[in-house]
């Protein structure tokens, strides 16, 4: 725990600043956008609704800020051994477009339940991909390549250098809107929000971070109660990207120490927000990004108005079948609760 403390003292805008500057070449600085909505318009009128869209950086997500963050830590004589990493997807497809930036080889390990969508994503980016049937089965492959083969583990949201890389993300947010008074981030295994949380915190104090979680997997709202890291989480969500079973010392330590609160959607609301995205913005989404805006529907509806809110809108990895598929399903939860809608 100690060394984790150190390393969040770490956190700070003079190093944030600096990473987000050796990565300026490769990462796109993503558009801010206002969400223009007849529909939200009427249910938050004197409400500003600004979206960070992070599905349009490479790769399709955020991931590639905080894998090409690590990646450009390893050193130069490591490099020769390539790295791997474990992922039910967007992780896999960013670890492997940053190794190739880099001129290093991937070995990705993937879940066989893997969207076939993702799994192609992160063969175009010449990596070798390893499947695996359980998901204890992901860390202890990767760990395998570690210790046969030298190679690098980039995690999907755990250490200092990935939440350094998605700082970037909430530094260009604030700098582009420096008055918002609160934004709103989906959490997976806390990597995502710890950066943006730290650098919108930092630049203004008063605004609010939100972090959002699947019911049936909220795991980081879990460990806030327990007031500590916790495993072995029991996961009741479709939405995989949100959905790891367990925390780990640095994103826990980072998120307490800048989250303000964690509210939680059913995959349902999820769903009828990737229809309100597509419908009213013609954003198509996947679930994790939609997230954000079901916490402003729901949970959110009467603490945020009359404010600057800003939702992160984390990618978009997602087939046109599965969209289609989770748009229906969205609908149909739609015209069963006209009352919220």
């Amino acid at each position: 725990m100690t060394n984790n403390l150190m390393e969040i003292d770490d956190i700070n805008l003079k190093s944030i600043r600096r990473n987000k500057d050796k990565l300026k070449n490769e990462i796109i600085e993503t558009p801010v956008s206002r969400l223009n909505s007849s529909y939200l318009n009427k249910l938050f009128p004197n409400t500003d609704i600004l979206m960070k869209l992070e599905l349009f950086q490479h790769t399709g997500t955020f991931k590639a800020r905080g894998a090409l963050s690590v990646a450009n830590s390893i050193e130069k004589e490591k490099r020769k051994y390539g790295i791997t990493a474990a992922s039910a997807g967007n992780h896999a497809i960013a670890s492997s477009w940053a190794a190739k930036k880099l001129g290093m080889s991937a070995k990705v390990v993937m879940r066989s339940t893997a969207n076939s969508y993702r799994v192609s994503q992160a063969k175009i980016h010449d990596a070798e991909i390893i499947i695996v049937d359980e998901l204890d089965e992901l860390f202890k492959t990767a760990n395998r390549l570690v210790e046969q083969e030298l190679r690098t583990f980039i995690h999907p949201f755990e250490g200092i250098n990935t939440t350094l890389g998605t700082s970037g993300v909430g530094l260009e947010f604030i700098e582009a809107i420096p008055n918002l008074d609160a934004v709103i981030v989906s959490i997976g295994g806390g990597g995502l929000i710890s950066g943006v949380a730290s650098s919108i915190k930092l630049i203004n104090p008063n605004c609010r971070v939100i972090g959002v979680e699947p019911i049936g997997a909220d795991t980081m709202n879990k460990s806030f109660i327990e007031g500590n890291t916790i495993k072995n989480v029991k996961i009741n969500s479709i939405v995989d990207s949100l959905s790891p079973p367990m925390t780990l010392p640095f994103s826990f330590s980072v998120c307490k120490k800048f989250i303000d609160e964690i509210v939680t959607v059913s995959d349902e609301e999820i769903f009828a927000s990737m229809v309100i995205l597509q419908e009213e913005s013609k954003l198509a989404v996947e679930p994790a990004a939609a997230a954000t805006l079901s916490a402003l529907i729901g949970p959110l509806r009467n603490s945020l108005n009359n404010m600057n809110i800003g939702l992160l809108m984390c990618g978009a990895n997602i087939d046109s079948t599965s969209f289609s598929d989770l748009l229906e399903k969205g609908k149909n939860y739609i015209n069963k609760n006209k009352s919220i809608f």
